[in-house]
């Protein structure tokens, strides 16, 4: 890119290059180069917003976190309405997009980046955390209606949730699972808990 010419929202520029070769190429395949490359953009421009690459990298993935909070109000709102394994089945869909996907990949390939992640407040691996925060409040509401079972540890169950729902979309060779498979593996996970 010429040197003086203005750039719209350059930010946002690099983070959805990034989240295009996340989706193409996988987590490897990212580096301040790529990113800036896809971007159309000089080198530089990535450095002159991010200290570094991986701060680049953390605010990316704490852009995709920010998300987690619009769905975390609408799973919420539907407590008490549909079927719980159906708000579940939904919410999962929603949650594992193919870029949320590969983000979950990247925090896990990338030692720095969760260190740095963690010491912004995020627990175990970055986004799965604050993704099965949102489950488990999700089935709080649900359990405090009593559709859900009054001894059901939902500490528990919202990361047996995540995983077993991560595991479905991990695949990048096999693409993402449809909505059927997602709810039967949600069926079996709340089996025992589920009384609406």
């Amino acid at each position: 890119m010429p040197t003086g010419v203005a750039i719209r929202d350059p930010r946002q520029q690099l983070f959805d290059a990034a989240e295009r070769i996340l989706l193409r190429d996988g987590a490897n395949a990212l580096t301040s180069r790529a990113v800036t490359a896809e971007a159309g953009v000089a080198k530089g421009v990535l450095h002159r917003h991010f200290a570094d690459f991986d701060a680049f990298l953390a605010e990316l993935v704490r852009e995709r976190i920010r998300r987690l909070e619009g769905l975390g109000t609408a799973l919420n709102e539907s407590a008490g309405t549909g079927t719980v394994t159906g708000n579940l089945t939904g919410a999962l869909v929603d949650l594992f997009d193919p870029v949320a996907t590969s983000v979950v990949g990247l925090v896990i390939a990338r030692d720095e980046l969760r260190a740095r992640l963690r010491a912004a407040g995020s627990a175990g691996i970055p986004l799965m955390g604050e993704a099965a925060a949102v489950l488990a409040a999700y089935l709080t509401a649900e359990r405090d209606l009593g559709r859900i079972a009054p001894d059901a540890d939902v500490s528990v169950l919202a990361p047996t949730l995540l995983g077993a729902a991560h595991l479905l979309h991990a695949d990048r060779e096999a693409g993402a699972p449809d909505r059927e498979t997602v709810r039967r593996t949600v069926t079996a996970v709340v089996a025992g808990a589920v009384s609406a």
